[in-house]
């Protein structure tokens, strides 16, 4: 999810005013690599500088019921999962930020605020209709490729409906990768939907993908290959250190500029032998990324809400779609984790999802190493 929340959001295809949070910001970044042997793999950080998410670990059997939401609070669409899911949820309600299934279709929602118009509401199909929070444990849960995502949003209504922890509906859009390395951004705009491809794998936030894809003309001089040296009379003028390439490449923390450095960062990251050894380089890419806290919230962090936190990143993950592997790391441990979802059972059970948390212990895995006398 997000590290900051969105001035706007807009119900019912209709622009209506949000409260804002002070002193928040949004910053989560979504990259894509692909290794030598083909593996995949997503990866995404997660920000989000005014109180802790509370993010868990969740395990979603096969054939586990849900219905989705409705803004006048009717029961929504009814269904039933075909896959089982791990995914990472917020607020503790089993609202999904990330997500993969067991074909290796993996999604991610990143807020869109200020462009994000949902579809019109209308009551007498208040049955094919879900809420913005509900959509990546729906894709999940039914589709196992990107086509059957297609296929599966041209027949239910995404409407704005409130988000209860916030108070209003969250503005958002999904990358949808598949294990091929296939993606498409899923946006919500002028009460349409509209679905990109998205070859480079990348996301940030606002504005809507399309501009920031048409923003990249900006930046075509960027490259890994420093300037050459250059003579002026009798004088030589070599660039000061490595990197000359990459002069213009822009430092801040806005999507747009986020959204350049991650598409120069994947595309000339060093190649990879296979997934476990792409996690790695998805992690190095991801570092690039995080947010200290109070860089971009302002400096008064003492509200009780932030108390505990040490980073507006609240976590990082990568998604092994070929070998059906999550990696995560933590603002409070920054050691790597793994969950294999081959040796996770998915059968249909009585006792429905299964939770866990990030983090087990909520400290710094510090290994000792100083030498015993």
């Amino acid at each position: 999810m997000r590290y900051c929340l969105p001035v706007l959001a807009l119900a019912l295809a209709v622009t209506v005013a949000i409260p804002s949070l002070s002193g928040t910001a949004d910053a989560c970044t979504g990259v894509t690599l692909k290794a030598g042997d083909g593996a995949v793999l997503y990866g995404r950080t997660n920000e989000w500088g005014a109180f802790d998410l509370n993010s868990r670990v969740l395990i979603v059997p096969r054939k586990h019921a849900f219905i989705g939401g409705t803004p006048d609070g009717k029961p929504g669409k009814r269904w039933t999962a075909k896959y089982g899911v791990l995914g990472i949820d917020m607020l503790e309600r089993g609202a999904l930020a990330d997500g993969m299934n067991e074909k290796g279709l993996a999604v991610g929602l990143f807020y869109l605020p200020g462009f994000t118009q949902y579809q019109i509401y209308d009551p007498a199909k208040a049955t094919q209709t879900i809420g913005p929070a509900d959509l990546v444990m729906y894709l999940l849960t039914q589709c196992g490729t990107i086509d059957e995502v297609r296929a599966e949003l041209g027949k239910i209504v995404v409407a704005a409906v409130p988000e209860a922890s916030l108070g209003f509906p969250a503005p958002v859009h999904l990358l949808v990768t598949q294990p091929d390395g296939a993606a498409i951004v899923v946006e919500y705009h002028e009460g349409a939907l509209r679905i990109y491809d998205n070859p480079l794998g990348v996301i940030t936030n606002s504005p809507n993908f399309d501009w920031h894809m048409t923003n990249l003309r900006n930046y075509v001089n960027l490259s890994p290959i420093a300037w050459p040296d250059k003579k002026i009379h009798d004088l030589d003028f070599a660039p000061l250190g490595a990197g000359s390439g990459m002069i213009g490449l822009p430092g801040d923390f806005t999507p747009p500029s986020r959204f350049i450095r991650a598409v120069a960062f994947t595309q000339t990251a060093r190649p990879t032998a296979d997934g476990p050894d792409a996690v790695y380089e998805v992690f190095r890419i991801l570092d690039n990324f995080n947010v200290p806290l109070g860089f971009a919230e302002g400096s008064d962090l003492k509200t009780p809400a932030r108390s505990g936190l040490r980073s507006s990143t609240l976590w990082t993950s990568a998604w092994d779609t070929k070998n059906l592997v999550l990696y995560y790391h933590t603002h409070l441990n920054r050691r790597v984790r793994m969950v294999d979802m081959k040796r996770v059972s998915f059968a249909p059970t009585d006792a429905g999802i299964t939770a866990f948390p990030l983090d087990r212990v909520r400290a710094e895995d510090i290994d000792d190493v100083t030498p015993k006398k």
